[in-house]
């Protein structure tokens, strides 16, 4: 058994670096007994946003179901034959990571299937179950101490929600012109400008503080980690604010690599 967990840690190692180089930069910095977790934790986040988002089958509902049904069979008997879903439960039996938030996170997923007018209720839930909850779930493995985490799980969610709310407003072309999606519960598409982009930012900037509280609260394991995730989406929300809307629904904002690597060898020294 052993030898299979560690070809599926492997598994959802690869899948984390196929999809996302900043995500990628980011756990090198953890400590190296945190990293297998939280690219199990990815790798299963990544294969259910495959079917909501790139897969076209009208079976696509039915997918989601099975692969929410097999993590739930595998979380209680502690294995599966699918390898990302193998240390996911792993993961997760280990940490005591709660089976509510998987609930919720399919529950996010589902609502990816059909579409949507976004009230401010849908939204918060939407963030909740897509974001947020990866956030605690990760919580999870950087201490085993109820207390702390207790205390950090609202930064936790802060930070979560700021990183979606700026892949929302990041891919707010590609939502729209290849999935026919418009997140934000003000507004739409259409109508999306300096005003709007202006009230979002704004937003995500209380979420930013709140986490930031957070942060620094964080294991000495997990605390470089989380702090270049937190940069990467400041300098990623800065490049936001400094492109208008207009422009903002004609491409992806992307930090450059050599960027992204400069951020590593700071945070990598600094800590912070």
């Amino acid at each position: 058994m052993e030898t299979y967990t560690r070809a599926s840690y492997r598994a959802s190692k690869l899948v984390t670096d196929e999809y996302s180089t900043s995500f990628g930069l980011s756990i090198r910095l953890f400590n190296p007994s945190l990293r297998p977790h939280i690219y199990s934790i990815y790798g299963l986040v990544r294969i259910a946003d495959e079917i909501v988002d790139t897969y076209k089958g009208d079976n696509a509902r039915q997918l989601l179901d099975s692969l929410e049904n097999e993590v739930s069979d595998a979380l209680a008997s502690g294995y599966s034959t699918n390898p990302i879903i193998h240390a996911y439960v792993t993961t997760a039996r280990r940490y005591d990571i709660p089976v509510s938030l998987l609930a919720a996170f399919f529950e996010s997923m589902r609502m990816d299937l059909t579409s949507h007018v976004y009230t401010q209720s849908l939204y918060e839930t939407y963030i909740y179950g897509s974001a947020e909850v990866v956030g605690l779930m990760c919580l999870k493995v950087f201490t085993d101490d109820a207390g702390l985490y207790d205390s950090l799980s609202d930064g936790a969610r802060h930070l979560g929600a700021a990183y979606q709310k700026i892949n929302f407003l990041r891919d707010i072309a590609a939502d729209h012109e290849l999935l026919q999606r418009w997140y934000f519960p003000e507004g739409s598409y259409e109508t999306f400008d300096e005003l709007a982009k202006a009230r979002i930012i704004e937003d995500i900037s209380y979420d930013f503080a709140v986490g930031k509280v957070a942060l620094h609260k964080l294991p000495a394991s997990s605390r470089k980690a989380v702090a270049l995730s937190y940069h990467y989406y400041q300098l990623l929300l800065q490049k936001i604010d400094a492109t208008s809307a207009k422009k903002l629904k004609q491409q992806r904002i992307r930090i450059p690599t050599p960027r992204k690597l400069l951020l590593l060898a700071k945070v990598g020294v600094t800590g912070s």
